[in-house]
């Protein structure tokens, strides 16, 4: 942006109130960051909460239903769930974005917040996993993070500094070089009867959905377990980041050019 150009918009910015300082420091005047809706929502709404609640209250009652059924031999019962925005939220990190006026997903500054163990636990998901640990079914805990060589420790911190159940370092997986959680997943079925699956992605229940480039095609893959939802996957919202984005994008963390900034308006505007 020439500096004639800043001076004129500073000229109109006196005179109308949505030119904001915001909108002024930033060279990309006519884009508005993307993220503010969303994290908004996640901020305040209240809709946000009940959603976690409503998931929460639909997980228990499957896990109550599988104590109630379950029998002496039977394999034991289990929970196996994702931790990012499903039973914790990275709130703060998203203000931060918002508040430098950033507007996609920025790995470096994840990866300094994930120490600082500033994640709150999500609506009633303390509740759901002391339910589960008081009825002797076995928490799994599955991530795909990356932050070097202290990873690990650094998940078995957050799940230490919210005070969640954890029975020992064999039920947390933390996946550094892939997002594929399948794998662990099968290795639990072996030997555990798992009540339910809880994810905000749906690459968190099944490496299926993890279509690149190709919204419909992820959409279509959806509708083949339509009747698994609400049932033996629990989803939870999540409008800013996620595997959702590699349908648009080809990638989950695109990054923040003009490209993919237009391409973000062509998905709002349902033209892919």
């Amino acid at each position: 942006m020439t500096n004639f150009l800043k001076k004129s918009l500073l000229t109109i910015a006196l005179c109308s109130p949505f030119i904001t300082p915001a909108v002024l420091a930033n060279d990309h005047v006519e884009t508005a960051n993307p993220l503010l809706y969303s994290v908004a929502w996640k901020q305040t709404a209240a809709e946000y909460q009940a959603l976690y609640y409503q998931g929460f209250n639909i997980a228990r009652m499957h896990v109550e239903l599988a104590l109630a059924k379950h029998k002496k031999g039977d394999k034991p019962l289990a929970i196996v769930s994702d931790f990012d925005d499903t039973l914790v939220l990275p709130l703060d990190y998203w203000a931060m974005l918002v508040d430098k006026n950033i507007d996609f997903f920025d790995d470096p500054i994840w990866d300094e917040w994930i120490p600082k163990n500033k994640m709150v636990a999500s609506p009633g998901s303390k509740e759901f996993l002391a339910f589960c640990a008081e009825n002797n079914v076995e928490i799994f805990y599955i991530t795909s993070r990356e932050q070097g060589e202290r990873t690990f420790e650094y998940a078995l911190g957050n799940i230490k500094h919210l005070g969640f159940p954890l029975k020992d370092e064999s039920h947390l997986t933390v996946l550094r070089d892939t997002s594929n959680k399948e794998t662990r997943q099968n290795e639990i079925m072996k030997d555990y009867d798992v009540a339910v699956f809880l994810g905000d992605s749906l690459n968190d229940f099944r490496r299926k959905y993890y279509v690149k480039g190709d919204v419909a095609g992820r959409k279509a893959k959806m509708e083949e377990d339509r009747d698994l939802y609400g049932k033996k996957y629990v989803l939870f919202p999540n409008p800013t980041d996620g595997h959702w984005m590699a349908g648009i994008f080809g990638q989950s963390e695109p990054e923040a050019n003009d490209e993919n900034r237009e391409k973000l308006k062509q998905a709002a505007a349902g033209k892919l």
